[in-house]
């Protein structure tokens, strides 16, 4: 790689955005899953909470990319292979940081809306670089 290759302002500016849209996903799938575990009767044990929150926000941020590939003329089961495939490890990398910095502020699985923010930043900067490499590099994005 050369030297400028990590200096492209509008690669950086759509990989924001793709990361964006992948972090809107997943946290609707992980902030509910942990919010539901908080005020419903169901109780669990913080890392299966912060587990099936990963799940969810995993699922969710999926379907809400292959609906987004939908609207752009994608047919339906190509969108939600390549919704799927080009950013699992971007929403895993996600999902980790946003459960960490959760687990960090809290100690559990608890749903507070001042640590969203932070948990929806660290979601956000951890597979940034990635989304900018993939697009970058191999010029695959989601979006």
């Amino acid at each position: 790689m050369n030297s400028g290759f990590w200096s492209c302002k509008h690669t950086w500016k759509r990989s924001a955005n793709n990361t964006k849209w992948c972090l809107i996903g997943c946290a609707i799938g992980d902030f509910g899953t942990i919010a539901f575990f908080q005020f419903s009767a169901f109780s669990a044990g913080t890392l299966t909470v912060f587990l099936w929150a990963m799940l969810n926000g995993i699922i969710t941020s999926i379907a809400l990319e292959t609906y987004m590939l939908i609207r752009q003329k994608i047919q339906a089961l190509q969108a939600f292979k390549m919704a799927a495939g080009m950013s699992l490890i971007s929403m895993i990398s996600m999902e980790i940081a946003m459960n960490l910095t959760d687990y960090y502020l809290t100690g559990g699985a608890i749903f507070v809306w001042w640590v969203v923010l932070i948990s929806l930043f660290f979601g956000f900067i951890t597979p940034w670089p990635y989304n900018y490499w993939r697009l970058k590099g191999l010029g695959k994005a989601c979006h």
